[in-house]
């Protein structure tokens, strides 16, 4: 019996001795490839941007030529006043800042009475549900421009999408918009508004 184990044991060694020698080796498992995540293809609709505001630099055609309902009764363009300096000041009745800039600028106004200037102020307000307010602001601040209710599209262009007021514009005699600026500095304002005048008549 312990003759035949040892032969057995014997056998195992000597297979185990030949299989090493015989510069077989045993392949190595290949690394698993892992399959690159397939990403989903990208939308086909275009990405909409807001649209890059840009500087007014001229008031265009439609808003020249359209019609602007005075306050009191009546109606007037942009191109009524061709060949005058046009000042435009958007405003609100219940706009604080607006309530101190208008004695400022009504000031500036008088200034340049008989000359080639006109003074428009619009407000932004619904006629409909205003009129009883904004009269009274015009009564109380004696405002002497020509005023009239600027509907969304002509405020939207004329503010460039801007929605702080008052903003005041000093439009040249050909159209260009020679200076946009926002909110009221007490005395600065009205000095701004004095330079650009004198620049554009000259």
């Amino acid at each position: 019996m312990r003759q035949t184990l040892a032969l057995f044991l014997l056998a195992i060694f000597l297979f185990a001795a030949a299989a090493a020698q015989s510069g077989r080796r045993v392949p190595k498992p290949q690394p698993t490839q892992i399959e690159p995540a397939i990403q989903p293809p990208l939308s086909s609709e275009p990405v909409r941007m807001p649209p890059v505001r840009r500087e007014l630099t001229s008031l265009p055609e439609n808003v020249l030529t359209r019609q602007i309902k005075s306050i009191d009764k009546g109606s007037f363009s942009f191109a009524d006043f061709s060949g005058k300096v046009i000042v435009v000041n958007i405003w609100a009745s219940w706009c604080g800042p607006c309530r101190m800039e208008v004695p400022d600028y009504e000031k500036v106004r008088k200034e340049y009475a008989g000359r080639s200037v006109e003074f428009i102020g619009l407000r932004t307000e619904d006629p409909r549900s205003s009129s009883d307010r904004v009269n009274k602001f015009v009564r109380d601040l004696n405002f002497g421009f020509r005023l009239g209710w600027a509907d969304r599209e002509t405020a939207h262009i004329l503010m460039n999408g801007k929605g702080a007021i008052p903003q005041t514009l000093v439009i040249a005699t050909d159209g260009r918009v020679l200076s946009h600026w926002t909110g009221y500095s007490r005395g600065g304002s009205r000095d701004h508004l004095r330079q650009m005048i004198d620049s554009a008549l000259q």
